[in-house]
């Protein structure tokens, strides 16, 4: 292992000694200081986490949430110097680690978070204008062939718990009385203009969405769906601005 290499898995791994080579200015120990300097870079890292999963850290409170992610940063170093990026694993490694069994939609939860973060710093797109996306719309020959572009912003989530409802109690008084967690959600996440919004959509509206998404087109995608209000669903898209395109390219 090159020296790089074994500093930097000793600032992450608490078991492992100060590495051979180190040296200190006046004449303090290299094992304190770099004892130190580990401490800090761990606890940067649990910071970060901590704030990118405000709602993972109330639901288990603080002091569980220190205690995983310092589990967590022990084998997941950073792979951006962008602190935002940092954590994009960290609900894998919710749905594996054993004392967070007891709360089943933490995962989930942290999923959604983490699309909220990549929605909220995805680079701008403009949206079509609503009097353009009206005129497409009223070329009724055209509509079983058109393709819609989605801003880059739009995730969606699949969840087997009531993610958004858990989410939406956290930005308000934080408690669960009344929720059914077991109620499977449809998470729909978007950023309009500065702001990343969360939508509990029915599944059939959510597997419209997704092959939108992937490039079908409008008849594709709704005879691949369940039924839903294609109105509805429409009217949120264009409100929230995140239709971008059609195909074929549309003259604005």
């Amino acid at each position: 292992m090159s020296t790089q290499a074994a500093f930097s898995a000793a600032l992450l791994d608490i078991d492992l000694p100060c590495p051979d080579g180190l040296c200190s200015a006046n004449g303090a120990d290299p094992a304190s200081r770099f004892a130190v300097y580990r401490n800090n870079v761990q606890s940067s890292l649990i910071n970060a986490l901590a704030d990118s999963y405000p709602v993972v850290v109330q639901l288990v409170g603080d002091e569980f949430f220190r205690a995983m992610a310092g589990v967590f940063v022990q084998s997941h170093p950073p792979h951006s110097p962008l602190m935002s990026d940092y954590g994009s694993e960290l609900a894998d490694f919710i749905s594996k680690f054993g004392p967070a069994a007891s709360v089943p939609y933490l995962a989930d939860v942290a999923r959604l978070e983490r699309l909220r973060t990549q929605a909220y710093h995805v680079a701008d797109v403009l949206p079509l204008s609503q009097d353009l996306i009206a005129a497409v719309f009223a070329d009724v020959d055209a509509l079983n062939e058109l393709r819609i572009g989605l801003h880059p912003s739009l995730h969606l989530l699949d969840s087997s718990f009531a993610v958004v409802d858990v989410w939406a109690a956290h930005q308000h008084d934080a408690t669960l009385a009344g929720i059914d967690l077991h109620h499977a959600q449809h998470a729909l996440i978007l950023r309009n203009g500065l702001e990343v919004e969360v939508f509990a959509m029915d599944s059939g509206a959510s597997q419209f969405i997704r092959q939108l998404k992937a490039g079908h087109s409008l008849t594709q995608a709704l005879e691949s769906a369940e039924a839903f209000d294609l109105s509805q669903t429409l009217a949120l898209l264009i409100s929230r601005q995140v239709i971008t395109h059609f195909h074929p390219k549309v003259s604005s």
